[in-house]
């Protein structure tokens, strides 16, 4: 299932194995997911031609009220959803904010450009 946090943009969306999870606990694997054609979309809004030539997303979290983030990992296998893994026994209980942070390279004759997203939820861990 996808979760999308906000449907006009391309990427990144949340994959959680259900949405009747808000509380999590043990080895959880981070997942995301993007929609080419809202991405296709967007570079011509932003008049970038090209063809995406590379796919990397960075995961982060953070204590609810806090501004820092603290990077969990990065992950460029678009084929495994851009999976990370996240022991919350190294993190602790309360409520978090989890980001993920896409950015596609997008190669043209004339030049190399990177775009980039994020989505940010919200993350209950409860050990």
């Amino acid at each position: 299932m996808l979760v999308n946090i906000v449907a006009a943009k391309w990427g990144p969306k949340f994959i959680v194995p259900t949405i009747a999870i808000n509380k999590y606990h043990g080895c959880v694997v981070l997942r995301e997911n993007l929609d080419d054609e809202l991405l296709k979309k967007e570079l011509e809004t932003l008049q970038i031609t090209g063809t995406p030539t590379g796919y990397s997303n960075s995961w982060y979290i953070r204590k609810k009220g806090t501004n820092s983030w603290m990077k969990v990992g990065e992950s460029s296998r678009r084929e495994e959803d851009f999976r990370v893994r996240l022991d919350t026994a190294e993190i602790g209980n309360g409520s978090y904010q989890v980001l993920g942070f896409m950015s596609v390279k997008v190669k043209s004759a004339e030049k190399e450009v990177v775009v980039s997203s994020q989505s940010i939820a919200d993350f209950e861990i409860k050990n």
